[in-house]
């Protein structure tokens, strides 16, 4: 390593975040710029570990030593051929991931681990605005044609490696932009949009179609797209959201996370004027503790609410790793995101009993109480009801599959146990040339994984096509069985 003892002579630092009140007023990443020489010092606290175990905490096997290393001798290029050696979207990951690498770096076990998420975006952003970052188009091209159904992440890598193959693939989208959850699931003050566009400028300069508006089973018949394509990539994640049927879920004003967050997007992408769904001035209250309730309270605290309550059934996590949590497995421990310390209130052991009606079929206040895990299993406290006023609320409890569709049932694919599209391990369903990658066969998980998904499902499709692969693949853990 360039600096063997670097983690002796330096801590841990990471970016600042821009003032609260300034970045309530607007929508761009809350991040201040990272000086240069400072990240040199974080990229040289990377230890001469022996086992890297920071390479198996990433699904995709970044070889974070390598370009940790290449960053503190200053060789920039070479770092970004490092990182784009495993990782189609290092903009997207370093700005959205929550970093397992670091959970399992070896520093961690009794310091702050290695920041490498930052070194990590400050490489693929530094790498952009030098113009290292082009077009890598195929010298040959097979004949072949692929069609992705889905452009998010695992779509999206999926399709960039196939083509990269020299094969001819499409991506369809159903909605009216390309990039899934990338364009309308992450607030723009966790990603600007501009990081997405120019990627999907680059694929399309590599070759790579895509088509917006194209829903599959509607305006774009799978039998036909079977039939002019060798092979089908399903891509479209797990997007049947988790419902809350409780009393009052009928209510005007109780609406789910992915009916609010797009809209915020449309219109900072100038698609909309004016939003459908607005906390300006409202009491919000939303169920579900993860990234997905963080945008949200992100999203109303920007839209000017009066007050903004989060609820979460599981107890508050630690400050520091349980004994049940060892080094290296994902640091479960009570995290502050951006849009927490930008304002609302946090509650956690609580459930909502139901939403409460103000007579004239919109919702007033939730009656919630405190709950207790006995034997695996929530239970009432007794004696702990109370109600909070709501004016809007907003469901973020996660998702639960894939969406059943007609032309799922159409396509004949298998499910398993958990209601995911069963594939073999090399993505395969039990449709011969069609296979499967991300969410929609995983379930819901992390962008990188989705990311690591495409680039395997991609190397299974091009071995499928040609009889044998040359394409990247990382070593993921088997898939489940086909049913």
């Amino acid at each position: 390593m360039g600096e063997t003892t670097g983690f002796l002579k330096w801590g841990r630092s990471g970016p600042t975040r821009r003032p609260v009140e300034l970045r309530l007023k607007d929508w761009k990443e809350v991040y201040e710029p990272f000086d240069s020489e400072i990240l040199k010092s974080q990229a040289g606290r990377c230890m001469d570990c022996g086992i890297p175990f920071c390479n198996n905490g990433c699904p995709l096997g970044n070889l974070i030593p390598d370009w940790n290393d290449l960053v503190y001798r200053e060789h920039w290029q070479d770092a970004i051929e490092r990182l784009h050696a495993t990782n189609n979207f290092p903009e997207f990951t370093g700005r959205l991931c929550p970093a397992p690498c670091e959970s399992a770096c070896v520093l961690g076990i009794n310091q702050d681990p290695v920041n490498i998420k930052q070194v990590e975006v400050s490489i693929i952003d530094r790498a952009w605005a030098e113009g290292w970052v082009t077009p890598q188009i195929p010298s040959l091209q097979t004949g072949k044609r692929i069609a992705v159904i889905g452009s998010g992440p695992a779509g999206l890598a999926t399709a960039q490696q196939l083509t990269r193959a020299g094969h001819s693939v499409v991506v369809l989208e159903r909605a009216d932009r390309i990039g899934g959850l990338l364009r309308y699931g992450i607030p723009e003050f966790k990603m600007e949009k501009s990081h997405l566009d120019r990627r999907l400028e680059q694929m399309r300069e590599e070759g790579t179609e895509f088509r917006t508006n194209a829903d599959v089973g509607g305006s774009v018949d799978m039998e036909i797209l079977r039939a002019s394509h060798d092979a089908i990539v399903l891509a479209c994640g797990a997007t049947s959201w988790r419902d809350l049927p409780i009393p009052g879920r009928e209510l005007h004003g109780v609406h789910q996370a992915m009916e609010y967050l797009p809209i915020a997007n449309k219109v900072q992408e100038g698609d909309a004027l004016t939003y459908d769904i607005d906390a300006k001035g409202k009491n919000v209250v939303i169920i579900g503790g993860g990234d997905t309730g963080a945008d949200c309270l992100g999203t109303a605290l920007r839209q000017g609410a009066k007050q903004v309550i989060q609820l979460e059934i599981m107890p508050r996590p630690p400050e520091t790793r349980s004994a049940g949590n060892p080094w290296p497995q994902y640091n479960m421990v009570y995290r502050t995101s951006s849009a927490h310390e930008e304002g609302g209130e946090r509650i956690f052991s609580v459930n909502t009993e139901r939403f409460v009606d103000d007579g004239n079929g919109n919702v007033r206040a939730l009656l919630i109480h405190e709950v207790e895990m006995v034997d695996g299993r929530f239970l009432k406290k007794e004696g702990t009801d109370s109600e909070i006023p709501a004016d809007l609320v907003f469901l973020a409890m996660g998702f639960v599959g894939p969406d059943k569709g007609s032309w799922l049932d159409q396509l004949g694919v298998n499910l398993d146990e958990r209601g995911n599209i069963a594939r073999d391990n090399e993505y395969q369903t039990n449709v011969p040339g069609v296979f499967v990658a991300g969410d929609m066969g995983r379930g819901q998980s992390l962008i990188v994984w989705a990311i690591a998904e495409g680039r395997a499902c991609a190397a299974g499709v091009d071995s499928y096509l040609m009889g044998e692969t040359s394409l990247p693949s990382p070593i993921l853990p088997a898939a489940r069985p086909l049913m």
